[in-house]
């Protein structure tokens, strides 16, 4: 069974949370980042729903923590809903972002999708499969088999969110794909709404594969359509 940290200094919210998720998973609950933070370090946490305003250590703060050593997901639950907070949390390596107040079957929707991806993430193909599961354009190697990214042989941290829009993009270099394209296979849900969580993702990838992210020679926008992924011509 999977768990879950839930920390969340407003008590009704982590008892909410708890009763429409611990019929499937192990939920471990804390009411601030420090308490949270002895948690995830004496437990295994397989996903994350943190509040970015606790006393103390903020979520934001524990974020940092959290990916200096652990990628897990990491869903942030806020009521800040301007888009700098949002942004910011992306940055640092949050996979998803829900404003308060939150309709909690959008919670189990939102943690069941994240953790099919990572499930998915983490477990290799079947062994004959290896051979094709190597995805290489540039200085770049997607070993699918691993679930890793090589850039010039040296490997790349990436979330798992990340690892997925890289995966779709480089198994179809050239091919453009819409934003909304991107989220439905990504986070394997409807794409309703506009936001920058796809835009943020993206420039974090450019800034851990491009030489120079301002140029990027990889991941290209495609102004008013989307994103595609293109080999850069050696000169």
């Amino acid at each position: 069974m999977y768990t879950i940290l839930i920390a969340d200094d407003e008590t009704e919210i982590v008892e909410l949370l708890q009763l429409y998720l611990e019929k499937e998973y192990n939920i471990l609950e804390a009411h601030n980042g420090t308490q949270a933070l002895q948690l995830m370090q004496s437990n295994h946490i397989d996903l994350a729903i943190l509040d970015i305003m606790m006393p103390g250590m903020d979520g934001l703060q524990l974020l940092k923590r959290i990916r200096e050593t652990h990628f897990f997901p990491v869903l942030f639950l806020s009521a800040k809903s301007q888009y700098h907070d949002k942004i910011l949390g992306l940055e640092l390596g949050a996979d998803d972002y829900i404003a308060k107040p939150f309709n909690p079957l959008e919670i189990v929707a939102r943690v069941g999708a994240l953790l099919r991806r990572v499930n998915h993430f983490d477990a290799p193909p079947a062994e004959e499969k290896k051979q094709s599961e190597r995805i290489e354009l540039g200085s770049l190697v997607l070993d699918r088999s691993e679930c890793v990214l090589y850039r010039s042989g040296e490997k790349v941290s990436l979330t798992s969110t990340e690892y997925k829009i890289l995966e779709l993009l480089m198994e179809q270099p050239g091919r453009v794909f819409t934003r909304k394209k991107i989220y439905e296979a990504v986070w394997e849900d409807f794409y309703v709404y506009e936001d920058n969580s796809i835009m943020v993702h993206i420039s974090n990838i450019r800034d851990k594969i491009e030489r120079d992210s301002k140029k990027p020679e990889y991941l290209k926008t495609i102004r008013g359509l989307g994103y595609k992924f293109e080999a850069p011509v050696e000169n």
